[in-house]
């Protein structure tokens, strides 16, 4: 085997010659030791170094300025539906966990979720379970392409939101449905058509989820209790001339529904007809009265059956 000057091997040196070529991280010296090249390791340790450093302190930081969830928080939203609906009135189930939690919500609002639903909660907030009250939408208007008078033929697309901008709708009673189906296309149940131009809720598909509400945008469903039988199906809040113009149907304020009222559960506000459920007494005289006949029931029981109210 061939040798250098200094006795070292001629192997060596040619292996130091083409490691510094080549920019490799080795270097044989006299000694024959190998020295670690810094230009390449350095940058390398900087930038791990860094990294150690800021995700220390990223982690530090994450535990000192840490907002602490109540453990309840998820334990409920574990239990709702994941519906995230709306209808109980918060943006979703994680919103009104946290309400629940906060004091600032009942366990009872899930109209989803029922009863059932409402006893879990109640179970982890460690208090009395709530009686959830069904609740259904119901559309505000009884303007049908035959009541209700057009300004112009709507040839648009088929969504409320598009033929509002075009001076309000087509309808002429700028209250109206407009019956091209926003309402409809935001229902995920198929509880909602529209019928001779008005929307209609079936009642026995509606979940009370409230993303009808938000999708009209004449404000016209309402979320009402379930066993409400009675409801003035109008929204007009014009007075009772110029509501005759443009609508057949609609209310006009005239006050007669709350004369005959014995039970005081009547009041008009804004030339509307507006019914107090707590006062009514379910007898169907403001129905029998109503010049309109915009006092509608779905069910009511025979007014020949009433025995505390005497006829007008």
């Amino acid at each position: 085997m061939l040798k250098n000057a200094h006795g070292q091997n001629n192997l060596l040196s040619l292996l130091a010659l083409r490691i510094r070529e080549n920019s490799l991280l080795f270097v044989p010296t006299q000694s024959g030791g190998m020295e670690i090249i810094m230009d390449f390791i350095f940058p390398v340790a900087i930038i791990g170094g860094m990294g150690l450093i800021f995700g220390a302190l990223l982690a530090i930081a994450s535990k000192k300025f840490a907002v602490k969830v109540d453990e309840r928080v998820p334990m409920i939203i574990d239990v709702l539906p994941g519906a995230n609906c709306g209808g109980c009135g918060y943006a979703g189930c994680a919103a009104y966990a946290e309400a629940i939690v906060k004091g600032e919500a009942k366990s009872n609002c899930c109209p989803s979720g029922g009863s059932a639903v409402a006893a879990k909660i109640a179970g982890i907030m460690g208090t009395d379970a709530l009686e959830v009250v069904p609740k259904v939408a119901r559309v505000m208007c009884s303007g049908t392409n035959e009541c209700a008078k057009s300004k112009y033929i709507y040839d648009g697309e088929t969504d409320c939101y598009s033929a509002l901008k075009l001076g309000g709708g087509q309808k002429s009673c700028v209250y109206g449905c407009l019956g091209l189906g926003s309402c409809v296309k935001a229902c995920d149940r198929d509880a909602i058509s529209i019928v001779n131009g008005v929307a209609v809720v079936d009642r026995d598909k509606c979940g009370a989820c409230g993303q009808c509400v938000s999708a009209c945008p004449k404000n016209l469903i309402e979320l009402c209790n379930a066993d409400i039988s009675y409801m003035v199906s109008c929204n007009s809040k014009d007075k009772g001339k110029k509501v005759k113009t443009v609508c057949d149907v609609g209310c006009i304020g005239c006050g007669i529904c709350a004369k005959v009222c014995l039970a005081e559960a009547i009041t008009i506000v804004d030339n509307l007809a507006i019914i107090n459920p707590e006062k009514c007494a379910n007898c169907g005289m403001c129905a029998e009265k109503c010049p309109q006949k915009i006092i509608k029931f779905e069910s009511v029981q025979e007014l020949e059956d009433v025995d505390e109210f005497v006829r007008v």
